[in-house]
C-alpha cells in the first residue's frame, strides 16, 4: 500500500491529519483542566485515606472531564476509529493519554508515556474490586456482585430463617435500626455470627442508623368495628360460615381454628356448651344469629352463615331453651389505624403536634377546618417556604406550600390518584426544595452507635446531606474505638445528590467506603422521571472513585411479598449487575427472591461488566451461515 511521506499514513486517510490536530489540542486542553482540578481539590485529596489517594485523584479527573459537554468530541474520535472516552470511569487520565498517545503517532509525532496517571485499566479496577471486598467480603464463587437482604424481627430468635438465608447466598446481612430494638438487633447479629461460621464463609453484618426521617405524626384512631363474614362462591352462596371465638376479656390468647377472637364477660361465657344459639344485632341494625360450635382451651367458637359489623357497643344475647336470657358486651376490638381523607384541592395543614384529623364544617356557615397532621420533627415547618413541593408516602400524595403560619403550614394536595386518597400516621415526608440543615444524627442514632460499634461490620448513614455529615459519623465512630468500621452512604434525597463528590471525598478519609442508592425516596425527591439519568449518575462518580455501590429499594419486590415477580421487576434485577452489591427487603417468599436474584446476576456478568459490554459467544441462534 502506497503511503503518504510525512505522516506514515496511507494516502486516502492523509485527509484526517487536520481532524488529528485539532483533537491533539482539544484533548490536551482537557488534560490541563483535570490537573487544575487536582490541584483546586488537593485538600480534599490529602484528607483521603493514604490506600484511597489514587482514587480520590481519579474521581477529580472525572469531575473535570464531566463538568464540559464532550458529545461533539466523543463522535469525532470514534469516527477514527479511538477510544471514546465514554468507559473511562475507573482511569480516566490514562484512558485520556492513550488517545493522546495514539494521535501523536497518528501524526508521525513522538510520544512518551507520562508517570503522573493515578491508575490504568487494570489497577482501576482492582482498586474498585478491593474496595469491595474490605466492605462487603469476598464474592461468592461464579457471582462478582454480592447480595444484602434486610432481616425481619423474627431473625432475632428463628434460627433455621438465618441459616436458609446464608445457605441461599447472603452476602451481607442488613439490620434496619429504624425498627425493632437493641436486644433485637444484637440477637439478629448473633444469628448471622453463628449461622455463617457453620458453613464456613462470612457474612457481614449491616446496621443502618434511622436518620432524620421527616414523617407524619400520629392520628386519632378510626371506629373500633370488625366485619366477620362467612366465605361465598361466585353466586354468592355460603361455602364456609364465618368462625367467631370468644374468650375472657382482657386475655390475649386467640381461640384456635377462629377468623377472629373478641373478649366478653368471663361469667357469661362460663355458660355457653356446644349448641348454644347467641343473638346479636349488628352496628347496622342488621339481626343475626350464631350457634356455639365447640368449647377450646380459652373460650368458644361461634359460627355464623351471615356477615356481621361488630363494635365494642355490640351486645350478644344466650339464648339457650330454657335459661333466662343473658347479655354481654364485645370487648378487645382490635383499634383500627386513623385515616385522614384527602381529594385534589384540598388544603392539609402541617402541625407542630397533636393528633391528625379529617377536615370539618365550623360553626360559620359555609367555614371549613382542613385536614391537619403533625409533623415530626416539628422544627421543619419553620424551613418551609411559599411555592415548596411536599411529598407524603413515597410520593403517593404530592403538594405545594400555599400558606406559612405560626399555626401551621397550608399544603394545596395538588397530585394524588383521581379517586383521592388516605393519609395515616408515620408515612414519610419529603421536601425536595426545602433547605432544612437538620444534623444528619439523631440522638436516637447516636445512641444506638454504641450498639453498632460493637456488632456491626458496616453502619449505614441514612440521609447523608453534605461532607459535614460524614465527617461527624467518622468523629462519632473514632470516640467509640470503631473509626476502622466500614461506612455506607445512603443517597436518598436531592440534596444528598447534588452534595455526592464532596461525600464521597469524605468517605475515602476512611479505608473501607461505599454507597447505597436507596431509589425510593430519591425517585420522589428528584422526580420519578429523572430517577434513571440520577442512578447513572451516581453509578458513574462511585466507579470513579473506586467506591462500591449498593442497588437498593423494591429490588424483586412483588416476588419476595406475593412470590410473583413482573417483567420490569427481572430487568431492573439485571440492572444491578452494575453495582457491587444488590439489596433485597424482607418478605415470606425472600428465599425465592434471592433464588432468582442470583440466578439474574450470574447469568447478566456473562453479558456486562459496569458500563462496558462483554462479547459473549451468543449460543442461542446457533452457527452463522457459511
Amino acid at each position: 500500500m502506497e503511503h503518504s511521506v510525512d505522516t506514515g499514513l496511507p494516502r486516502e486517510a492523509a485527509w484526517e491529519r487536520t481532524e488529528c490536530q485539532a483533537l491533539l489540542v482539544e484533548l490536551q486542553g482537557l488534560r490541563r483542566a483535570m490537573a487544575d482540578c487536582e490541584q483546586r481539590l488537593a485538600d480534599w485529596i490529602a484528607a483521603v485515606h493514604p490506600s484511597q489517594a489514587a482514587s480520590a485523584r481519579n474521581l477529580a479527573h472525572y469531575l473535570a472531564m464531566r463538568s464540559v459537554d464532550a458529545r461533539g468530541l466523543q463522535d469525532r474520535l470514534a469516527r477514527l476509529g479511538l477510544s471514546s472516552l465514554g468507559r473511562a470511569e475507573s482511569h480516566v487520565m490514562a484512558t485520556l493519554d492513550k488517545v493522546i498517545g495514539l494521535l501523536h503517532v497518528l501524526l508521525g509525532r513522538p510520544w512518551q508515556a507520562l508517570a503522573d496517571e493515578p491508575a490504568g485499566f487494570r489497577l482501576g479496577r482492582a482498586l474498585l474490586e478491593g474496595q469491595a471486598q474490605r466492605l462487603f467480603g469476598p464474592p461468592p464463587p461464579g457471582r462478582r456482585v454480592r447480595m444484602m437482604v434486610t432481616l425481619p424481627a423474627e431473625a432475632a430468635h428463628d434460627a433455621a430463617l438465618v441459616d436458609a438465608l446464608v445457605h441461599a447466598g447472603m452476602d451481607v446481612a442488613r439490620i434496619n435500626c429504624a425498627h425493632d430494638d437493641a436486644p433485637c438487633w444484637t440477637a439478629m447479629a448473633a444469628q448471622v455470627r453463628r449461622a455463617a461460621a457453620a458453613v464456613g464463609r462470612p457474612v457481614r453484618v449491616l446496621m443502618d442508623l434511622a436518620g432524620q426521617k421527616i414523617r407524619t405524626g400520629p392520628v386519632a384512631p378510626g371506629p373500633q368495628v370488625v366485619k366477620l363474614r362467612p366465605q361465598r362462591d361466585a353466586f354468592g352462596r355460603v361455602t364456609a360460615p364465618a368462625l367467631l371465638g370468644l374468650r375472657a376479656r382482657g386475655l390475649a390468647a386467640p381461640v384456635h381454628g377462629a377468623q377472629l377472637t373478641l373478649g366478653v364477660a368471663p361469667e357469661w361465657l362460663a355458660r355457653l356448651h356446644p349448641g348454644d344459639r347467641v343473638e346479636l344485632v349488628d352496628a347496622r341494625g342488621a339481626e343475626r344469629r350464631l350457634t356455639v360450635v365447640d368449647e377450646r382451651s380459652g373460650g368458644v367458637l361461634l359460627q355464623c352463615e351471615r356477615s356481621a359489623y361488630l363494635t365494642p357497643q355490640t351486645r350478644l344475647r344466650l339464648l339457650r331453651h330454657g335459661a333466662q336470657p343473658r347479655d354481654t358486651l364485645l370487648a378487645d376490638l382490635p383499634e383500627r389505624p386513623g385515616r385522614i381523607g384527602l381529594q385534589r384541592g384540598d388544603t392539609l395543614r402541617l402541625l407542630r403536634s397533636g393528633l391528625g384529623h379529617d377536615a370539618s364544617h365550623g360553626s360559620d356557615e359555609g367555614r371549613v377546618r382542613p385536614a391537619g397532621i403533625a409533623c415530626t420533627p416539628p422544627e421543619v415547618l419553620g424551613r418551609l417556604a411559599k411555592g415548596e413541593r411536599v411529598w407524603f408516602d413515597d410520593g403517593r400524595i404530592g403538594g405545594v406550600v400555599r400558606r406559612v403560619a405560626a399555626r401551621g403550614v397550608d399544603v394545596e394536595i395538588t397530585d394524588i390518584a383521581e379517586a383521592g386518597a388516605t393519609l395515616g400516621a408515620d408515612k414519610g415526608i419529603n421536601l425536595p426544595d426545602s433547605r432544612l440543615e437538620l444534623p444528619a444524627l439523631t440522638p436516637k442514632d447516636l445512641a444506638d452507635l454504641d450498639l453498632v460499634a460493637q456488632q456491626a461490620d458496616l453502619v449505614g448513614l441514612s440521609f447523608a446531606q453534605g461532607a459535614a455529615d460524614v465527617r461527624a459519623l467518622r468523629a462519632e465512630l473514632a470516640r467509640r474505638g470503631a473509626g476502622a468500621l466500614g461506612l455506607v452512604l445512603k443517597i436518598e434525597t436531592r440534596r444528598g445528590f447534588e452534595h455526592l463528590p464532596e461525600m464521597l471525598f469524605a468517605a475515602m478519609a476512611g479505608e473501607a467506603a461505599g454507597v447505597m442508592i436507596a431509589r425510593g425516596d430519591l425517585a420522589v425527591e428528584c422526580g420519578f422521571e429523572r430517577l434513571a439519568e440520577v442512578q447513572e449518575e451516581i453509578l458513574w462518580a462511585c466507579e470513579a472513585a473506586h467506591l462500591p455501590v449498593v442497588w437498593a429499594t423494591q429490588v424483586l419486590e412483588g416476588l419476595a411479598k406475593t412470590g410473583r415477580p413482573s417483567r420490569a421487576e427481572i430487568t431492573d434485577a439485571a440492572m444491578g449487575e452494575r453495582a457491587e452489591c444488590v439489596m433485597l427487603n424482607k418478605g415470606p417468599h425472600i428465599l425465592e427472591a434471592m433464588h432468582t436474584l442470583d440466578d439474574v446476576l450470574r447469568r447478566m456478568e456473562g453479558h456486562q461488566s459496569k458500563k462496558r459490554p462483554l462479547l459473549r459467544a451468543l449460543k442461542a441462534w446457533g452457527p452463522v451461515p457459511g
